[in-house]
């Protein structure tokens, strides 16, 4: 579309810029500002004036200077080459910027996001004759040896194929079909755009049945996540947020992962772009980034960019999604995010809500959230979203507003406990202050693929849990050893727990991803012990009698010393564990200390 001036600079404030002159702008239309043509947006449209979001850096700007109409909102192209690479907030390539650049990005760097020139290999799906609508796949390119990239319809097109590429090898601009759609005819090429702030359409939404397995016994054992849901990781600095999304991003069981680094510090974000190419994909051998997109945008780049790297990150999990995969973003964090709207709503002088958010903070974190799902796409596969956000209170106050409104909008809830980082105890899940709404949906699911009963024992885990945090305040007054000989088994067991199964060491082999069906057999030896157990404090052993038999020992060390692959390893460590026990219960009764004899 042929650009044209549609006003001129009246004032600038930070990364909010006043127009004055011809005012022809649409709200959230994409105009470039200034003679550097920086990318800014459309936030407000008033009779005399319009206000423009910069996403970049406005030092240098003057009054005066033009700003341009380009006529189409902020959208990003989707097409072969996302996979694999590293974008900033508004998806330009922060390698090729480089390269061409230097390490920092120059001012008005307007880069095609996705290469032009490569040639990719096209198979096509249609031939001249053929009806097509929306989302129908009509080629297919192999993208990286992970993924094959699904050539879709784009929304809003359907009619009759006139005329069709040959398979071979195309870039991403040569046209390989035409529609003709009435008197129209629409020249398909690999690349569609989609503006960031609308979702993407698709044919019908699913119920959330099947788990997101990540191998992370306390997130799918007591706090599942379902494919296509939303879940919160909230923490404090230092509790492990980004260390929790890395172990996600690489171990569960989705087929795109999209990680946005959202305001976070260079450092970390350094950390995430040199340690994910270096990452092995468990699934196939191959590097994860091969099924891996990165949105980098720090906290010292501009605040607006900050703000647009959510919806664009969540855009493209919604065009692999539509392709019939599962994928996961991961959103760090989005309490930067909320901070990038408080800074620019002060800016436009809005009236501030609670700690000076503005008052739309809910239904802006609601939009977010509300773009996952598990669904029915137009060419009838299934695909889901599921996102996965982190929170970041300022002093761990979960009552803070970003926080507090997060939970209004996720069922899933990690609550990252600061005590609990700092004893090494990763990851650092509160088991008494999270939750999953999902459970009761994915019972089925656990029912055929884990264990009849997994549901039963995980309860059972949970009570002895809550039981223990329960006891834990009446030791802090008056110590363990007046409690009576059951509730110190309570306290022995909820340690084996808390070290057997929730700990988990992501350096070591067995360790690091779990299996759903070794997690159920885990449970289950744990709870055999604590039945046996009872049964003998009733009888009147101690337990510290039980406690230097060792048998609680061989439960914690389990997890190491059972492969992944050897669960019938399980049969030999309860039968072990019994005898341990059984040899107790028999010199008990052998010296006539039972209880009643």
């Amino acid at each position: 579309m042929e650009q044209a001036s549609h006003g001129f600079i009246h004032g600038i404030n930070g990364p909010v810029v006043k127009v004055h002159g011809k005012h022809a702008f649409n709200m959230l239309e994409m105009v470039l500002v200034g003679h550097d043509r920086l990318i800014g947006e459309v936030i407000r449209v008033l009779e005399d004036e319009t206000i423009v979001q910069v996403y970049e850096n406005t030092t240098g700007l003057k009054p005066g200077e033009p700003v341009i109409s380009t006529g189409r909102p902020l959208t990003v192209r989707l097409g072969p080459g996302i996979i694999g690479n590293i974008f900033d907030g508004i998806e330009r390539p922060l390698a090729r910027i480089a390269a061409d650049t230097g390490i920092f990005i120059r001012r008005g760097s307007i880069m095609d996001s996705l290469d032009r020139e490569r040639l990719w290999e096209v198979k096509m799906l249609v031939r001249p004759g053929d009806h097509v609508k929306q989302g129908q796949i009509i080629a297919e390119v192999m993208e990286t040896e992970s993924v094959i990239h699904r050539i879709m319809v784009p929304p809003g097109i359907e009619g009759e194929i006139i005329n069709a590429a040959e398979n071979g090898l195309y870039n991403i601009d040569h046209v390989i079909a035409e529609v003709r759609e009435g008197k129209n005819t629409h020249r398909l090429t690999l690349v569609q755009e989609w503006p960031v702030r609308e979702p993407r359409p698709y044919l019908r939404r699913l119920p959330l049945d099947i788990p997101l397995v990540t191998g992370q016994r306390v997130i799918d054992t007591l706090f599942p996540l379902a494919k296509g849901g939303a879940a919160a990781i909230p923490g404090g600095f230092g509790t492990g947020k980004t260390l929790t999304q890395h172990q996600l991003a690489k171990w569960a069981d989705a087929d795109i992962i999209v990680y946005v680094g959202c305001g976070e510090r260079g450092n970390e974000i350094t950390e995430v772009l040199e340690d994910f190419p270096k990452l092995i994909d468990p699934r196939n051998g191959r590097p994860l980034m091969e099924r891996t997109v990165l949105i980098g945008n720090t906290s010292n780049m501009p605040v607006a960019a900050r703000e647009a790297s959510i919806y664009t990150g969540i855009t493209i999990a919604e065009y692999y999604r539509d392709m019939g995969y599962d994928v996961a973003i991961m959103a760090d964090s989005t309490s930067r995010w909320a901070e990038a709207l408080r800074e620019i709503s002060g800016r436009l002088e809005e009236m501030p809500a609670e700690e000076g958010f503005p008052a739309y903070l809910p239904s802006r974190l609601s939009e977010f959230y509300e773009r996952a799902g598990c669904v029915e796409t137009f060419n009838g596969n299934k695909g889901s979203v599921t996102i996965i956000g982190a929170v970041s209170p300022q002093g761990g106050d979960f009552s803070e507003p970003v926080t507090q409104n997060t939970k209004r909008f996720t069922r899933c809830f990690w609550a990252l406990d600061k005590a609990l980082a700092y004893t090494r105890h990763y990851p650092a899940i509160n088991w008494i202050n999270s939750y999953s709404e999902y459970s009761g949906q994915l019972e089925g699911w656990y029912y055929e693929n884990a264990g009849q009963d997994f549901m039963e024992k995980k309860a059972e885990l949970s009570r002895i849990l809550q039981e223990e945090g329960r006891l834990l305040d009446i030791v802090k007054l008056i110590g363990s050893d007046i409690l009576p000989e059951e509730q110190k088994l309570v306290l022995e067991m909820a340690k084996v727990i808390r070290q057997g199964f929730l700990q988990q060491n992501a350096y070591h082999e067995q360790d690091a991803y779990v299996p759903i069906k070794k997690q159920y057999m885990m449970m289950d030896s744990i709870l055999r012990v604590n039945k046996k157990a009872a049964g003998l404090v009733a009888l009147g052993v101690p337990v510290s009698v039980i406690r230097r038999s060792g048998v609680f020992e061989e439960l914690i060390k389990m997890k190491y010393s059972i492969s992944n692959e050897n669960l019938e390893a399980f049969s030999e460590l309860n039968s072990k564990t019994e005898g341990i026990l059984d040899g107790i219960e028999s010199d008990y009764r052998s010296a006539g200390r039972v209880k009643g004899s």
